[in-house]
């Protein structure tokens, strides 16, 4: 994730990130305003008075893309928002099992360097199982990774259980935070894996494209080689609020404005040895 100042405003309108949809639409902004040029050269020399358009209609049309953009964005940001409440939950859970731990066990007691590892490995391979990659150094059988760090650390409470170090009512106490664990990776796994319905988002792009294609039509007539401005500028607003919908759709990619999962995840892994007291692993 791009941190910034978001009260640097000379900063940003001059800043041109490797995320930023000016570069990725160039190409496209260039063949707009050439086949705008075009166009307007058309009229201005060659045929004038052959358009006759009124950007009346261009207008209204306007008004409803602006609103399904509206409603793209925002459906695009919310799932962004969630996918960062749930990373928050799993620090939440994490930290409250460590403490708990801390307060259950006495101190130099063998399992919590394991269990301090456990959670922190769990944070670190859900953020790569979200990617669709193993996490460096974590080695495990081919599977769902995190159920697995999952189990194995339902399993040493349970073994803790059994050899008389915890309660059955401060296991009951610790399974809430293992529930809650299982919980995060599957609100996350339902975001990544639902993406926008496809029709909706072919819809828009085509409408999008549609409209800015028709625009030279009916602008040209009154605005000339104006036009070339006016056109090459709404693409880029419009194409941008989808690019933009497109990248924060899936907060758990490696793109510039995606979650900073592996961030998040060592801030657990610190924590969460730190509550246990133990030697955090490098």
């Amino acid at each position: 994730m791009v941190n910034y100042n978001p009260k640097s405003w000379w900063g940003l309108i001059f800043r041109f990130h490797k995320s930023d949809t000016f570069r990725i639409l160039l190409p496209a902004l260039v063949s707009i305003a050439l086949f705008t040029a075009a166009i307007a050269y058309v009229h201005v020399v060659w045929l004038p008075g052959w358009l006759a358009g009124t950007p009346v209609v261009h207008s209204l049309l306007g008004l409803v893309i602006s609103l399904l953009l509206v409603f793209r964005t925002n459906t695009a940001y919310e799932r962004w928002w969630e996918g960062r409440r749930q990373w928050g939950a799993l620090v939440n859970a994490s930290r409250n099992l460590a403490l708990k731990l801390d307060a259950f066990l006495p101190k130099g007691h063998d399992s919590r360097a394991v269990l301090a590892g456990l959670m922190g490995d769990y944070a670190q391979t859900l953020a790569h199982h979200l990617r669709g990659r193993l996490p460096p150094g974590v080695s495990m059988p081919a599977g769902h990774g995190p159920n697995q760090l999952a189990a194995r650390l339902l399993g040493e409470l349970n073994r803790l259980y059994r050899q008389g170090d915890i309660s059955g009512e401060q296991l009951l106490c610790l399974n809430g935070d293992i529930t809650a664990f299982t919980d995060v990776c599957g609100a996350c796994e339902r975001i990544q894996k639902t993406p926008i319905p496809y029709s909706y988002s072919l819809f828009l792009k085509k409408f999008i494209f549609a409209y800015i294609v028709s625009m030279p039509f009916c602008f040209v007539p009154q605005f000339h080689y104006w036009s070339v401005l006016l056109a090459t500028f709404m693409f880029y607003v419009l194409a941008s609020l989808e690019l933009i919908a497109e990248e924060v759709e899936n907060p758990f990619g490696d793109d510039a404005n995606d979650l900073p999962t592996e961030q998040i995840a060592e801030t657990i892994r610190r924590n969460v040895h730190e509550a246990l007291t133990v030697e955090c692993r490098s």
